[in-house]
């Protein structure tokens, strides 16, 4: 089998095996339902509420105001549809931005078919949000502005403190999508006046299948599955004990070494992108070079589909993205690419390389070296770049 680089990780990550070897258990041995009553659903209770607490501790929360989810993206659509329900009789009104993962705008489109108003705010070149015209934006019928961490394709870290002041300001609920940004970087939802706040666990060395919802106590929002009392009434199922497990482990194996990888990983990416943007012409860094999470790259190469050069990047074992995985196989180009100006020509040359500790200097040296010998192939086919050569050469 052949060697796998694998720069993919804002889609997912490897579970560590202390992860997996925390979980085994309660398969296995402590397989007891935790709603149960009996004695033998009392070690599942116990981990579900020691996992709970890990991760309130893990982002300056109280243990009850974590709710534990399938995924990031059903977080989101709680957070959206729940707190459009509840203060349905205060106003109609959200603002988000139009670079959201699709989790939130799917949601958001939903909700405008069923009466709500729905404001996407621009972004800069570099991907953050006006907080200008976040301001000017605001209705008195505004009820909540929900706007990303960091943005899951180009990284760009968006102004959450100043955000989550103008919201407080305005006696407006905030939630944030984390789902990329959670044991990447720090958060403290009260230094940061976050109200609500997704993440999921298969981003951090976790297992996929979990994720939870953070609501600040007071926040009355809703139900969003029913059909039992679980998650203190207001998450109905039978808790995933062994993927709850897994999640609070991997949070525990991750916050102590936020610091020291985000540099790692930092350094390697900044090596990457010096690399490529000086080996190779007519290509852009998309997102902001410095304010961004610490293990992503993304690019746009002119004069080649994104698509072909995945393909041809696959067959050395060299695992990349031109985007968000749930929105893979679509042959539109990105949105978010659009929304920070790039014309779709050039977006459809896209390359997304999300890196982790794992990865290694030689890994990205070969990775520069079959990009460069890629996209010069890709553009001696290109009648586009064909003509625009013979352009620069008059």
């Amino acid at each position: 089998m052949k060697k796998i680089i694998y720069l993919d990780n804002a889609a997912t990550t490897r579970t560590r095996p202390e992860v997996a070897e925390a979980m085994l258990p309660y398969f296995t041995e402590f397989y007891g339902n935790p709603s149960s009553v009996y004695d033998f659903s009392t070690p599942a209770k116990k981990a579900v509420q020691e996992a709970r607490e890990i991760i309130a501790g893990s982002i300056g929360a109280q243990a009850r105001e974590i709710y534990f989810t399938g995924c990031g993206t059903e977080a989101d659509n709680w957070a959206l549809k729940a707190t459009a329900d509840a203060y349905r009789e205060k106003g109609n009104h959200i603002i988000t931005s139009k670079i959201e993962h699709h989790a939130i705008l799917h949601t958001c489109e939903y909700l405008e078919k069923h009466g709500f108003e729905v404001t996407y705010l621009d972004v800069d070149e570099n991907g953050v949000v006006k907080l200008e015209q976040l301001k000017k934006m605001i209705r008195p019928t505004t009820i909540l502005i929900s706007i990303m961490f960091a943005n899951n394709e180009i990284g760009t870290i968006q102004p959450i403190r100043e955000i989550g002041e103008i919201a407080r300001e305005h006696d407006i609920l905030f939630h944030t999508d984390a789902v990329q940004a959670y044991g990447h970087l720090p958060i403290d939802v009260d230094a940061l006046h976050i109200d609500m706040m997704s993440a999921s666990g298969h981003k951090i060395n976790g297992p996929k299948g979990v994720g939870f919802l953070y609501i600040r106590t007071g926040v009355k929002i809703r139900s969003f599955m029913h059909g039992g009392a679980q998650e203190r009434k207001r998450r109905a199922g039978t808790e995933n004990v062994p993927g709850i497990v897994g999640f609070g482990k991997a949070a525990q194996l991750a916050m102590p070494a936020m610091e020291e990888r985000a540099r790692c990983e930092g350094e390697l990416r900044d090596y990457l992108m010096d690399r490529i943007m000086e080996e190779i012409p007519y290509t852009r860094i998309n997102g902001d070079r410095t304010n961004r999470l610490p293990n992503n790259a993304n690019f746009a190469f002119q004069f080649i589909e994104g698509e072909s050069l995945l393909i041809m990047l696959d067959s050395k074992g060299i695992c990349g993205s031109s985007g968000s995985a749930c929105t893979s196989g679509s042959l539109d180009p990105s949105h978010v690419l659009l929304a920070i100006g790039l014309p779709h020509e050039i977006a459809h040359g896209s390359l997304r390389l999300t890196l982790s500790e794992e990865n290694t200097k030689e890994e990205m040296d070969f990775v520069v070296d079959s990009i460069k010998e890629i996209v010069q192939g890709l553009r001696n086919m290109s009648p586009l770049y064909e003509d625009f050569m013979k352009k620069q050469e008059r």
